[in-house]
């Protein structure tokens, strides 16, 4: 048998929050929030990314890639259609770490107003870090740009 020491590790946290307004419903922003977190997903390139999101408090958020095969992303916390949807888990992040993602929807007369949130801990790699902000701008856009494809 082996044993290995390794120094230990640093643990480190950071948040990205973003507001963005969406010329659309509540209802139809939310939908659309749902659709991309869920089958509709698609990464940057437009290659789809679909998850399986069970909308209910305590339900999965998962990548099924077939065969009893996948990568839980986290469970849901807390949703309140069409107003609240907060996930937690590890994300991407096959590693010790805990991510908090919170999507808050507001109606604002004739839009709608997304306040996001993630806030995560752990032995965080720099590569995740770093890509962190660009995948959720792009993310949200594409919620933007479903809600606002609806709605015309």
């Amino acid at each position: 048998m082996t044993t290995a020491i390794r120094e230990q590790e640093t643990v480190e946290t950071f948040e990205i929050a973003r507001e963005l307004e969406i010329a659309a419903p509540i209802e139809i922003a939310f939908e659309s929030m749902l659709e991309q977190l869920g089958p509709g997903g698609e990464k940057p390139d437009g290659t789809p990314f679909p998850f399986m999101l069970e909308a209910w408090p305590g339900g999965r958020w998962y990548r099924d890639l077939g065969n009893n095969t996948g990568h839980l992303w986290g469970h849901v916390q807390v949703i309140k259609p069409p107003t609240l949807l907060e996930i937690s888990g590890p994300l991407m992040m096959s590693y010790p770490a805990i991510n908090h993602v919170q999507y808050r929807f507001k109606a604002d007369g004739a839009v709608t107003r997304l306040a996001f949130l993630h806030r995560a801990c752990g032995l965080i790699q720099p590569d995740h870090r770093e890509g962190m902000a660009q995948g959720w701008g792009y993310w949200l856009d594409r919620i933007r740009e479903l809600a606002e494809r609806r709605t015309r």
